[in-house]
Formats: C-alpha cells, sequence, structure tokens
C-alpha cells in the first residue's frame, strides 16, 4: 500500500490520443507535489487495436501495478462491464472515465461531469439557461448532460446520430432529473431557434475530424456555446461562433478539472486547480 502514498503510475486508454495534455497536466503536478508520478499513454491507434481489447489491457495494468487509468473516446461505455464497482455519479450517468486499481478491486469513477461543471460555472456563469441544444450522447455526452441539467438547464435537447443511444440518455436523464427535461431532437434548426446556448460532445471539430456539428448559419449573436474539445482549442464551432460575438467556452476548464479530480482519486492528496490552470495554458503558448 505504501506505493500509493509516494508514486503513481497512471495511464490513459483512447483512440488516436497522441495529442493528449493530460500526461503532463499530472505529471507536472506530480513533480510539484514531490510525488514520482509516471503517466504513459495507451493509444489503441497507434496499438492497432479497439475496445475489444481492454479487458487484456485492464488486467495487464493490474499485474504490472498500475495505480489508475483514464479512459476516454470510445471506451468510457465499454470499460463498465469490466469493473467492480461505481461510484455513485459513473452509476447514475453510465460513463466512467477514471478506474483506480486498488486492493485487487477496479472501481470506476466520472470526472467529467464535475469537471465540465465546474467550467460552465466559471466561463458561463449568469447565462439563460431555459433551453439548451446538446450534440452528441456518448461517454462525455451522458456525463455534460448531467452536469447542465445540474447546473439549472430547464430543457435540454439531445441531438445523436444513434437513436437507441440518444434515448437511452434521454431516458436516464428523466428519470435522473424529472420528467420533459430532456428530449431527443429531430429539427436542429427550429431546436437552434429556441436554444439559448449550445454544447458540442460530439468528436466534430478535433484535429483529426475536422469540421462543425452544427451549420453556422443556425448560430446567432445572443446564443452562448460550449465545446469539450481542446485540441484544437479554437474548433471551427467556436470560431463560428465567436466571429459572430456569440459568448463561448472552450474545452480548457473541463479537460483541466477532470483531470485535478483523477489526480486526486490516483494519488489521495489534493491538486492545486490554480497550477494545473496554468500548466494548460502554458502548453498553449
Amino acid at each position: 500500500m505504501s506505493n500509493h502514498q509516494n508514486s503513481v503510475l497512471a495511464g490513459l486508454i483512447g483512440s488516436g490520443i497522441q495529442a493528449s495534455r493530460t500526461p503532463t497536466l499530472h505529471e507536472r503536478e506530480g513533480d510539484a507535489q514531490g510525488l514520482r508520478y509516471l503517466y504513459r499513454l495507451i493509444d489503441l491507434d497507434a496499438l492497432a487495436l479497439d475496445s475489444t481489447a481492454l479487458p487484456d489491457l485492464l488486467s495487464g495494468a493490474e499485474r504490472m501495478g498500475f495505480t489508475g487509468l483514464n479512459i476516454t473516446f470510445p471506451c468510457k461505455q465499454a470499460i463498465i462491464p469490466l469493473l467492480d464497482e461505481l461510484s455513485p455519479e459513473a452509476a447514475g450517468i453510465g460513463a466512467v472515465n477514471t478506474v483506480v486499481l486498488k486492493d485487487g478491486k477496479r472501481v470506476g469513477h466520472n470526472t467529467d461531469c464535475l469537471g465540465f461543471g465546474e467550467g460552465f460555472r466559471r466561463g458561463l456563469p449568469d447565462v439563460q439557461r431555459r433551453q439548451v441544444v446538446q450534440m452528441g450522447a456518448g461517454g462525455a455526452g451522458s456525463a455534460v448532460a448531467h452536469a447542465l441539467l445540474a447546473e439549472g438547464v430547464e430543457r435540454l435537447t439531445l441531438f445523436e446520430v444513434d437513436a437507441a443511444r440518444g434515448q437511452a440518455l434521454v431516458d436516464n436523464l428523466n428519470q435522473h432529473f424529472g420528467a420533459g427535461r430532456a428530449a431527443l431532437g429531430t429539427d436542429l434548426a427550429n431546436a437552434m431557434a429556441e436554444a439559448d446556448g449550445l454544447v458540442n460532445t460530439t468528436p466534430i471539430g478535433m484535429a483529426k475530424l475536422p469540421g462543425s456539428p452544427v451549420p453556422a448559419e443556425l448560430l446567432r449573436a445572443d446564443l452562448w456555446v460550449a465545446e469539450i474539445i481542446y485540441f484544437p482549442l479554437e474548433t471551427e464551432l467556436l470560431r463560428d461562433a465567436r466571429a459572430i460575438g456569440c459568448r463561448t467556452l472552450d474545452g480548457s476548464t473541463m479537460a483541466v478539472f477532470q483531470a485535478v479530480k483523477a489526480f486526486e482519486l490516483f494519488s489521495g492528496r489534493n491538486a492545486d486547480a490554480q497550477r494545473m490552470m496554468e500548466h494548460f495554458a502554458s502548453m498553449n503558448a
């Protein structure tokens, strides 16, 4: 057990994660605290694997004494059947982005929800929350939707290419937050015309998936627009939104605050959120 106190070996499992800043964020905070902290990328694309490799990767990490793993696209839901326990957040959201490996157990957590909520409170504190459109209902989308409703969004309209997945999230949200708080959208132009805000949780806009999930002509100046992608920090959607004067929130605060929480789960120590924000900003320079 003592090795948990003064050294951490963590990793990130996902596809196309070479540009991830998570390892640097964790290792630099570890350095600042005098912790031996190693954080490795386990990139399914680079390894020519897919999510069917998760059972092997998890047992390999356990055998090699990993403290924990972060989990990203496309594994946040596929990982769940392989875990022994879920935190209340992870169970409620139905997605896991952090797995703590301890005492022979695999415990799944979700720090995306807290991360997005913190970013939203800091970046868009006083925006209208009557109607919000969310693009995507995957693992990150589930966490963000929970955060939005917890932050007082009255009605969330979800657009998701996989209708069954979208409906499952809508049902989960209405069960948690009350009937009618979430609905599946069918007409994007109409939903956007009525919306106070727009949140993108799809991978569209990432360096490896350029483009925007919403046509620029559906944006208007009095709409706020939030993004969870952070490479690039300015996606096409944010560029379009800023060009017409929308208030915007980029993906950096969610990236930092989900990492703050994951650092605490892995190391058992408090992280300095301000210092981690500064680390992250210095990587943009």
